[in-house]
């Protein structure tokens, strides 16, 4: 399987190519007073206004720095509740020092042993360490994900 593989700190982590629709250069996000340390803001993309969430920040971490490589994934982001046969959600992802595509082989994929975030999915090895899996489905508490898309939930 392909990965965008990204550092949360010194961790290499990995998001299946299948969900991610692009990576974009750091852009200016429009903040949102009150609203959860994780969402790092709003960005406008060809009109659509879309929340970006700062995986550092909704991992436990300190807000993502901003490196040459950082940048903002764009995903669709189908709620639990719905699977793929729901509606997606335009969902961005701020991410520290992005490194490119890399080829996980499926049948090196070993469970993590802890699940100390329930995002966080299985780990492979390679010659530069560990990387390990986000899943995108379970990324966003339900509180969270009510705030983020009630606009759009409530429009349907």
């Amino acid at each position: 399987m392909k990965v965008l593989v990204f550092h949360i700190g010194h961790d290499r982590y990995g998001l299946p190519l299948r969900v991610v629709r692009r990576a974009l250069p750091l852009v200016e996000l429009k903040s949102l007073p009150l609203a959860p340390d994780s969402v790092a803001g709003l960005m406008n993309l060809h009109g659509e206004s879309v929340p970006v969430i700062d995986l550092a920040r909704i991992s436990g971490g300190v807000p993502a720095q901003q490196h040459f490589d950082t940048r903002i994934i764009l995903v669709d982001y189908f709620s639990p509740e719905d699977g793929q046969h729901g509606k997606p959600h335009a969902l961005a992802l701020l991410a520290e020092r992005v490194a490119g595509v890399q080829d996980v082989d499926d049948a090196s994929l070993r469970p993590a042993g802890v699940r100390a975030a329930p995002f966080l999915g299985e780990v492979a090895g390679d010659v530069e360490g560990m990387v390990q899996l986000v899943e995108l489905e379970h990324l966003l508490p339900a509180g969270l994900r009510a705030l983020l898309f009630q606009a759009e939930d409530s429009a349907s």
